[in-house]
């Protein structure tokens, strides 16, 4: 009945509380671009905007060309030469982040089985971080990124959750139907909006992310445990 299952990353497959890992992250990220003349208010503020044109984006451009359009009109069109700092914050400080992330063997324990049972796994993770900041929290978590036949980040796609249309692209990148697709994710508005494209979905609430407080209880939900036992009444259905 499903033959391939999207995953969120943060909070869903890499364990984190959203608010401390967002505040320590701009700590670090703020320290590094100090001396480079960067006031942490502005920093945030503008970081902040430029994820904004990133949710709003519809396509046309990667989400890397809305963000540093957006951070530029803000801060200065010098800042475009400040790309190769913020580069070497995510090869190396951005490591410091991986201290407020847990890990949860049990999800790396179930996309293997994903894999055993001959069922196709997707990183489904919000694209506004690069590339090289999504494969340092994909290690974190346990995995490689050749586990996931896509990763999505800022600089591969025009979309962001919670647009629908981000996932219909995911699916259709991947050549998968909605209605043979499972996504997982932590975050009420983000992920379960993939049920719009008629996916499945599954609310890991170890870490839920409810900032409009709507009651979820009518999709399926709950722990590592839970997750499991759900794909597993899928994959009985579907013989």
């Amino acid at each position: 009945m499903i033959k391939t299952v999207l995953f969120d990353l943060d909070g869903t497959l890499l364990p984190m509380d959203n608010n401390e890992f967002t505040k320590y992250y701009f700590g670090l990220l703020c320290k590094k671009l100090a001396p480079k003349g960067y006031k942490t208010e502005e920093l945030i503020d503008a970081v902040w905007t430029g994820t904004a044109a990133m949710v709003k984006n519809d396509g046309s451009r990667p989400n890397e060309d809305a963000f540093w359009e957006k951070f530029a009109q803000i801060l200065g069109p010098q800042v475009l030469d400040d790309k190769a700092t913020f580069e070497d914050f995510y090869q190396h400080e951005f490591d410091g982040a991986r201290a407020v992330c847990g890990f949860d063997q049990k999800l790396v324990d179930i996309v293997k089985y994903l894999h055993e049972n001959n069922i196709r796994v997707g990183l489904a993770t919000n694209p506004i971080f690069p590339l090289i900041a999504t494969e340092k929290r994909i290690d974190w978590a346990g995995f490689k990124p050749e586990d996931f036949e896509i990763v999505t980040t800022y600089e591969s796609i025009g979309y962001c959750k919670p647009n629908p249309e981000y996932y219909s692209e995911v699916l259709r990148r991947m050549g998968a139907k909605p209605e043979e697709s499972l996504m997982v994710g932590n975050d009420v508005n983000e992920d379960l909006v993939a049920e719009k494209i008629g996916m499945k979905v599954f609310l890991l609430t170890d870490n839920v992310l409810n900032k409009d407080n709507k009651d979820y209880s009518s999709y399926p939900n709950g722990d590592a445990v839970a997750l499991k036992a759900y794909i597993d009444s899928l994959i009985v259905q579907g013989e």
